[in-house]
C-alpha cells in the first residue's frame, strides 16, 4: 500500500530542543522496496515516516537493519495531520536485539499501565505499578547485557515516576545526581527533561532580592544567571548546571513571560563561554532554529575575499550542491577537518562544490595557511573586507570559529548544522547521491 510514496528517515538534532532533522529519504518501489543510509556514532533511536505515518527504529553503529512497515487498516480517514504510530517489523533479528527489547518492555508496561473498564489509577496506585514493573523488568532482563537497553528501562520507569511528582529529591537524587550525563541516550535525556521542566522558575521564587525576569528581560546576562544558581543544592556541578540552564532557556524562548531577543543573546554568551562539547552542540542547534536557519530554509547569500583579492559570492554557484564549511588557522579541530574536505572533493568531484570561509582576524594568517596548503584546491575564501556591511559569519549566525552547512542545488539548507566530515556528512552526500543497488543483508557490516 506504500508503493510509489516518499519514505523519509529522520532523527533529533539534540534531546534538549528535539528538533527533527531529514537524514536521508527513498521512493517505494512497487514489491515494498526502500534503502535508507545513516551513520550513527552511538545507538539512538531514528524516526520512518511515510505521509503521517511514523516508526521508530533503534540503530546501532555499524549495523544493516531489514524493516518493515505494517499496512494500516482500510477504512478509516488517515488524510489528516496527525501522526500515526505504528510498530515497526525486523527481519533476521533474536530476542536479544535492542528493538525486540524494546516491544518487550512496552508490553510489560501494557500489562500493567493499560486500565480496563476505563478506571482511574491514583498517584499511590501509580507509584506502587512503578515499584512493581521495577521488579518484573529486574528479574526479566537480567542476563540481558545491552547497556542502552538497561539504561531504557530504568529511565522509562524512571519517566513514569516523574510524570505523577514523585518529589525532586526521590527523582534527582535517584536517577541524576552523582551520576554521568548521558548526552546521547534519548530515554535519560526525556526524564531529564520532564525533572527540570520549570526548575529555574520554582527555584527564582524561592530567592529573595534577584529575579529571573531582571536577570534575563533586563541585563540578558548569562554569567550572572549561573551565579545566581550556584547555591542549589542540586546544581553544585558546572556541567548539570549548564545543562538545566539550556533546557529552561529554550522552554523560556517560546514563553510569554520572557523576551526571545534576551533568551537568544544569553544563548549566545553561553555558546561562546562554555567548554563542554554537548552543551556547545544543543545551543548551536537553539541558536539556529532562532535565526531561521533551520534545514528548507533559504540558505543565505553572502560575499567574502578570495586569495587574490577580488570579491566572490555564495550565488555563483546557484544550481549546485554545497558544503559550507567556517574555519580558523587558531583552532585546531577545524583544521583536522580540512584534509578530510579534500578527500571529499576527490570523491564526488564535481557533484559537490567546497567552499571554506576563513575567520581568522588576520589576513596574512589566511594567506599563509593557503601557502602552506597547495592541496588544498578548493574553493576557501577570507570572511572579512572593508566593504562588506555583514561577512559570511554574519548572515549564518556562526558564533564560534566552526560551522557546517550543506546547501541543496535549489538553494535551501538541506542540513543545518551540517554533520563535519569526522562526523559523517560523507554518509549524507552518499545518500544523496547513491547509486541503486539493492541491499538485503541485515546484521553487523
Amino acid at each position: 500500500m506504500y508503493a510509489g510514496k516518499v519514505i523519509q528517515l529522520n532523527i533529533l538534532a539534540d534531546y534538549i530542543t528535539n528538533i527533527k532533522q531529514k537524514e536521508d529519504q527513498d521512493t517505494i518501489q512497487s514489491d515494498g522496496y526502500f534503502e535508507l543510509h545513516f551513520q550513527s556514532e552511538y545507538t539512538q533511536p531514528v524516526f520512518l515516516k511515510i505521509d503521517n505515518v511514523i516508526a521508530t527504529l533503534y540503530v546501532q553503529p555499524d549495523f544493516v537493519y531489514g524493516v518493515t512497515v505494517p499496512e494500516l487498516e482500510k477504512g478509516y480517514d488517515y488524510n489528516n495531520d496527525a501522526e500515526l504510530p505504528v510498530n515497526i517489523g525486523l527481519i533476521g533479528t533474536d530476542t536479544t536485539e535492542l528493538n525486540i527489547l524494546t516491544f518487550d518492555y512496552q508490553k510489560q508496561f501494557n500489562n500493567l499501565f493499560d486500565v480496563k473498564d476505563g478506571k482511574f489509577l491514583s498517584r499511590p496506585m501509580m507509584f506502587k505499578r512503578a515499584d512493581t514493573l521495577k521488579k518484573i523488568c529486574d528479574k526479566r532482563y537480567q542476563t540481558i547485557k545491552n547497556p542502552y537497553f538497561l539504561n531504557y528501562v530504568e529511565y522509562s520507569i524512571a519517566s513514569i515516576n516523574a510524570s505523577v511528582s514523585r518529589g525532586e529529591n526521590y527523582l534527582i537524587n535517584g536517577y541524576i545526581a552523582n551520576k554521568p550525563i548521558q548526552y546521547n541516550h534519548y530515554e535519560y535525556m526525556q526524564f531529564f527533561n520532564a525533572c527540570f521542566k520549570g526548575y529555574l522558575n520554582t527555584y527564582a521564587s524561592m530567592q529573595k532580592g534577584q529575579t529571573l525576569y531582571n536577570i534575563i528581560n533586563v541585563k540578558a546576562d548569562y554569567t550572572l544567571l549561573s551565579d545566581f544558581l550556584k547555591n542549589d543544592k542540586f546544581l553544585k556541578s558546572d556541567s548539570l548546571r549548564e545543562l538545566v540552564i539550556l533546557k529552561n532557556l529554550w522552554d523560556f524562548y517560546f514563553s510569554a513571560d520572557f523576551a526571545p531577543e534576551a533568551v537568544e543573546s544569553m544563548v549566545s554568551q553561553f555558546q561562546q563561554k562554555t567548554k563542554i562539547k554537548p552543551h556547545k552542540k544543543i545551543a548551536n542547534s537553539m541558536l539556529t532554529y532562532f535565526n531561521k536557519m533551520q534545514a528548507g530554509s533559504i540558505a543565505p547569500n553572502f560575499s567574502a575575499r578570495a586569495k587574490d583579492g577580488t570579491v566572490g559570492s555564495l550565488n555563483s554557484f546557484k544550481g549546485r550542491w554545497v558544503y559550507l564549511n567556517f574555519f580558523s588557522t587558531q583552532n585546531t579541530e577545524s583544521l583536522r577537518e580540512m584534509p578530510k574536505i579534500e578527500a571529499l572533493k576527490k570523491k564526488f568531484g564535481d557533484k559537490v562544490v567546497f567552499v571554506s570561509i576563513c575567520l581568522d582576524d588576520s589576513l596574512k594568517s589566511y594567506n599563509n595557511y593557503l601557502k602552506l596548503n597547495p592541496k588544498h584546491n578548493w574553493t576557501i575564501w577570507y570572511n572579512y573586507d572593508k566593504a562588506f556591511t555583514k561577512t559570511a559569519k554574519d548572515n549564518y549566525f556562526v558564533t564560534g570559529t566552526e560551522a557546517y552547512f550543506l546547501i541543496n542545488n535549489f538553494g535551501y539548507l538541506a542540513q543545518s548544522p551540517a554533520l563535519a566530515p569526522s562526523k559523517g556528512i560523507e554518509y549524507k552526500l552518499n545518500s544523496i547521491f547513491k547509486p541503486t543497488k539493492r541491499n538485503t543483508k541485515t546484521g553487523i557490516r
